[in-house]
């Protein structure tokens, strides 16, 4: 079994398709059709479901993509260690919450860009559960999460707070004609989806009307054409109760604040690259106080 291979097979797994990773890798289709059908043949058992959709990880496919991405993770691990110099530089794949990518992490990002241009930066965004995920299989560097970290193999580094608020259209003058309205959230396993529903069993809303949104954008314009209401933070909505665009609903003292964190594999070598942005969030955020990373 060689690492090649691995990486191949990461890819299909992820894509659910031989076409869409070989496009990723660069690689002719019958080269990866290859290289699956030789790892099956090695390992005497089929790694995929094949069904007119593409293709599905079988129960042993679930198992190789565990472990998969431990090797190849260390792999590259192990290459950062071995090429790495005390200026920061190479690649830096950060996660983080949709939230936070809006507002808090372009000022930051273009301050670390600007002081290390050699550092090749990529952002993606998923909820908190996804990202935390990520981080454990090697997929990410480092992720932004909303609430705290308790998993015993991350390290997880104080980044910001940020203040909850009930938002409806602006017209919406109490929350008790709030409480009428549709929530509109992301997906489930997102935090603030997690905080309000809380809210609503405080208030015992037990079966509201839910609907989901991909994009930050989509919540923000749906409260404001006034379809439904819901929990957002503050530095997001700003502008928009400013601006007399909507109305903010204030949360209780125990729902009102989430810390976002910042987290690393408790394990994970700390490039230069990574250790300059960890020293980027602890200066850019006054109230933390000093970190160490173990």
């Amino acid at each position: 079994m060689e690492s090649t291979d691995l990486r191949v097979f990461q890819m299909v797994a992820r894509e659910g398709s031989i076409t869409k990773a070989a496009m990723r890798l660069g690689y002719v289709q019958s080269n990866v059709t290859a290289r699956i059908q030789q790892l099956e043949s090695e390992l005497g058992t089929l790694l995929f479901v094949r069904h007119n959709r593409g293709m599905t990880l079988s129960a042993s496919g679930s198992m190789l993509l565990t472990y998969a991405d431990k090797i190849v993770g260390l792999l590259d691990e192990a290459s950062k260690a071995l090429t790495s110099s005390n200026e920061p530089s190479g690649t830096l794949k950060i996660g983080s919450t949709q939230t936070a990518a809006a507002v808090r992490l372009p000022p930051l990002l273009a301050s670390y860009y600007e002081q290390y241009p050699g550092v090749l930066l990529s952002l993606s965004t998923d909820h908190t559960p996804a990202l935390i995920e990520k981080v454990l299989q090697y997929e990410l560097d480092g992720a932004f999460i909303g609430g705290q970290c308790t998993h015993p193999d991350i390290q997880a580094i104080p980044a910001f707070d940020e203040e909850l608020l009930i938002v409806s259209a602006a017209s919406v003058t109490d929350m008790e004609e709030a409480l009428t309205k549709p929530i509109l959230v992301y997906s489930i396993g997102c935090s603030y989806r997690d905080i309000l529903e809380k809210w609503l069993l405080l208030q015992g809303v037990r079966q509201p009307i839910i609907m989901e949104f991909g994009t930050l954008e989509a919540i923000i314009g749906g409260v404001t054409a006034g379809l439904g209401i819901s929990l957002l933070s503050r530095s997001v909505i700003q502008k928009h109760e400013e601006e007399g665009r909507i109305r903010t609903h204030a949360l209780p003292e125990s729902l009102r604040l989430m810390k976002t964190e910042f987290i690393i594999r408790r394990d994970s070598f700390v490039s230069s690259a990574l250790r300059a942005l960890i020293e980027k969030i602890g200066t850019s955020t006054e109230k933390n106080g000093p970190f160490t990373i173990v």
